[in-house]
């Protein structure tokens, strides 16, 4: 018999395929959907504190200026945030309270200081863990520290503090020292980095000459990203590595955990496949470890890490070899 249990980022988990953070996960019924389809783990749809901003400015532009009170501004946005947050924490009561598998809760602050009131918050309503979505994007030149690598530090240092829950980051690949920010987070009490996030992609309508949102879905290619990192970093991070974005399918659990991943994350599958493809991605992994003899994860894991493979290091293409 094939064992597909593992302990990644401080949670025991069923097997290695946990839903990432999307809107299939910030509904009970769905969730309890995705348990019985197989998942190992949820991620809650984030709160991100961006959006509550937005909506408090929305609600502000409803009420308009002709009858707003100096104070209104601070008021709409108190609100606003303690509705969102409030319907957040009942989520995951709710969830917890529906479903066996751990129930990851995710959060994207723009101030400090909402880090670590999010996450006591979370911690009290019963979510299993935390996961820190930290977004960067290095797109301003005369930017000459290291605002990524510093940003995670220091959440991390107050976390540490406050919580007992473990908690893990998601991080974007753009930073000028990829694989030193990668190590140097992972020496942090983080319990999990999970590589990559996927970032919004804009894109341009030509007729109406506006910007509009790119294509939302992750694409089967786009796992080549996740996956040389996780083989890079698998020999050096001193914490648990998930893979995402790219994941689609049993085949592409494999090449993560060769690659050193402990877990994976799936979401744009699910929308392209429905429900269904957690079981069969899960039969298919359970299939090749069959075949190849392995009992259970860690008989493989990393198996294909940078280590002995030189390739992944390569960036550019050579011409094949004659008969090739």
């Amino acid at each position: 018999m094939t064992d597909l249990s593992v302990e990644v980022a401080g949670l025991k988990l069923k097997n290695p395929l946990i839903i990432g953070s999307c809107s299939y996960t910030e509904s009970v019924e769905s969730i309890k959907k995705l348990e019985e389809a197989g998942a190992g783990a949820v991620v809650l749809k984030s709160l991100f504190q961006e959006q509550i901003m937005n909506d408090a400015y929305d609600t502000m532009g409803e009420i308009g200026s002709t009858f707003a009170h100096p104070e209104l501004n601070d008021y709409v946005r108190y609100f606003e945030e303690k509705n969102a947050v409030g319907n957040y924490l009942d989520l995951i009561v709710q969830a917890k309270a529906a479903v066996k598998i751990p129930v990851i809760a995710s959060i994207n602050c723009a101030s400090f200081d909402k880090w670590v009131e999010f996450s006591s918050e979370i911690e009290k309503a019963g979510a299993d863990g935390l996961e820190i979505n930290l977004y960067y994007l290095p797109s301003d030149p005369a930017v000459t520290d290291h605002t990524y690598v510093s940003t995670a530090l220091k959440i991390a240092a107050e976390l540490k503090k406050h919580l007992k829950i473990p908690f893990s980051f998601k991080l974007g690949y753009y930073s000028d020292t990829l694989a030193k920010d990668l190590l140097t987070i992972s020496r942090t009490d983080a319990k999990a980095l999970v590589l990559f996030n996927k970032p919004f992609n804009p894109d341009i309508d030509i007729e109406n000459e506006k910007m509009i949102s790119g294509y939302p879905y992750s694409a089967p290619s786009e796992i080549s990203n996740s996956l040389r990192w996780i083989a890079i970093m698998s020999d050096f991070a001193e914490t648990d590595l998930i893979a995402t974005t790219g994941v689609h399918n049993g085949q592409d659990i494999v090449k993560q955990i060769l690659a050193g991943a402990k877990a994976v994350q799936m979401t744009s599958s699910l929308y392209l496949n429905s429900f269904n493809v957690i079981g069969r991605s899960l039969n298919e992994l359970r299939s090749w470890m069959e075949k190849h003899n392995y009992k259970e994860l860690s008989a493989f894991r990393g198996k294909l890490s940078r280590k002995d493979n030189a390739i992944y290091d390569r960036v550019q293409f050579l011409r094949r070899g004659k008969g090739e």
